[in-house]
């Protein structure tokens, strides 16, 4: 498999997760190089959202904004946070329009699951009760992350749906992490690929599940039903391990009678959308806000 050309040079950037407070740092010095997009009109308020324990959120509010995302942050579970996220958040907010609401949900390994599926569900269900203050229809918030965020948000579209939570309008799947057994073909044969390698997964689900068992909504490709879920937007990178529990997932959803729209991005690697020097990159960007756009406004 080839990779984009204009990704190789930044291959020895990214960092393992070995040790989560270095891999933290580590993230946070390469987020802060990040350019954040200047957007004239544009609010952004750090909030607090109360629940046991409190979430903190930041929301960006574009002009005339229709609906919200609740917006979660990659980074293996481990890794990321509101400032970490501002350079995306911000510019997700300002290609689809929509009011995002970014979460610094609690991170592995001290915090494992369920803490951070119950921030989200705490900020899911505060954007939702608040739509009217953030000026947008409450029948018109979506949710959608980054690989562990994505794993995060695909959770909590499953577990609103089982237990009446708030409705959703959609779920904004970028390169989901969703699966903790690592026995697709991707996942057992590119094991040694950029940012997000086989050791990495392992770590990862290490860290996140302790020693809970994975269920579906620790591991969203575990749910046996993906019936009645929102429709969903989901993205794959060739070069990642991840990428075929992606593809069966967005398959297993169009199956089971869920209106799903599936990218999968040739010659890129897991993460590498956030190398804003390349095309490819600026393409998926651009894409993911308006997919939420039409998603959202329609």
């Amino acid at each position: 498999m080839d990779m984009d050309p204009e990704l190789e040079a930044f291959l020895p950037l990214f960092p393992n997760l070995i040790d989560p407070v270095t891999a933290r740092a580590k993230h946070a010095e390469l987020s802060a190089a990040v350019p954040v997009p200047d957007v004239p009109g544009m609010d952004v308020e750090d909030r607090t959202v109360p629940a046991d324990p409190d979430v903190a959120v930041r929301v960006y509010r574009p002009q005339r904004a229709q609906g919200a995302l609740v917006w979660l942050h990659g980074g293996g579970f481990v890794m990321g946070d509101l400032d970490s996220e501002h350079p995306w958040a911000t510019r997700i907010a300002a290609e689809s329009g929509a009011v995002v609401v970014s979460v610094a949900y609690r991170l592995a390994p001290e915090h494992p699951f369920p803490a951070a599926l119950d921030d989200v569900r705490a900020v899911l269900a505060w954007t939702v009760a608040h739509a009217g203050e953030l000026g947008v229809d409450p029948e018109r918030v979506a949710v959608g992350g980054h690989s562990a965020g994505a794993c995060l948000a695909a959770a909590t579209a499953l577990r609103e749906r089982d237990e009446q939570g708030p409705p959703i309008r959609f779920q904004l799947l970028n390169q989901p992490g969703i699966d903790d057994r690592q026995t697709t073909w991707s996942a057992r044969h590119l094991t040694d690929t950029p940012w997000m390698n086989r050791g990495k997964v392992t770590e990862m689900w290490r860290y996140y599940l302790g020693s809970t068992p994975a269920t579906p909504y620790a591991a969203p490709t575990r749910a046996t039903d993906l019936s009645d879920l929102p429709p969903a937007y989901v993205t794959t990178a060739e070069l990642c391990p991840n990428r075929d529990e992606g593809i069966d997932y967005a398959v297993r959803m169009l199956q089971a009678g869920v209106s799903v729209e599936l990218h999968q991005w040739a010659g890129t690697f897991h993460g590498s959308q956030s190398i804003l020097s390349a095309e490819v990159s600026q393409r998926q960007l651009t894409e993911l806000g308006g997919a939420l756009r039409r998603a959202v406004s329609s």
